[in-house]
């Protein structure tokens, strides 16, 4: 090895270094079937809810459409509740892939069959993959005080922070009692008439208001 070739490798490693001591930003994954209803309106409906807030939240699907938009009454149900019109209008499904889930902090799948096919790509993120009604409910009755409390054992570290506090989050889950299973699901509104959507974003929108509290209050 050159003199030349050992400078090179000695700036790469330095500058690779440098970039990991960057905090990256916190990545939330909504994930349903189809990747063109329920995951892109949890997904629109809650990067609107966290305005500027270093987060990205992107959506894929077990069986992506792959390319597809939301239809016109999902698009229209996520704004009502809440959703950029130009972020839903320029939604296009993508096909979940292993590398998506290992990126993520946080994964929210729509219903118990996304959850399950969630962690068997990555069972290491098992504690941090809630359904969405799910999440709702674990996370109710969290107050602001306990979720950064929480936090704060992940130090100034964006990720590690939001990890932190979503297994306060999961910890829950041996003390809320637990609803019928049905409840831990967002009906699937796909092929059907307008008020389906609508019950979709009615059931999705505390969900998404839970997310965004715990968000906020582990980050800000």
């Amino acid at each position: 090895m050159t003199d030349t070739d050992s400078s090179h490798l000695t700036r790469r490693d330095l500058r690779h270094d440098a970039e990991a001591l960057v905090p990256r930003t916190p990545s939330v994954l909504m994930v349903c079937t189809g990747n063109i209803c329920r995951s892109p309106m949890a997904e629109t409906m809650l990067r609107a809810r966290l305005g500027s807030l270093d987060v990205r939240v992107h959506s894929a699907g077990t069986r992506a459409l792959i390319g597809h938009p939301m239809p016109r009454p999902a698009q229209k149900a996520a704004s009502v509740r809440g959703a950029s019109k130009s972020d839903a209008a320029a939604h296009r499904a993508r096909w979940l892939l292993g590398p998506m889930l290992e990126d993520a902090d946080l994964v929210i799948g729509m219903s118990r069959r996304h959850l399950i096919a969630s962690v068997e790509i990555a069972p290491q993120l098992r504690r941090q993959t809630f359904t969405a009604r799910e999440f709702g409910r674990l996370s109710a009755g969290l107050t602001d005080e306990r979720i950064r409390d929480a936090a704060s054992a992940g130090g100034n570290d964006p990720r590690a922070r939001l990890r932190a506090a979503l297994m306060l989050v999961a910890s829950q889950r041996g003390v809320i009692v637990a609803p019928p299973p049905e409840e831990y699901d967002v009906i699937t509104p796909y092929k059907r008439t307008r008020p389906a959507y609508n019950a979709v974003a009615a059931q999705m929108a505390p969900a998404m208001d839970a997310v965004a509290h715990v968000l906020r209050a582990a980050l800000v």
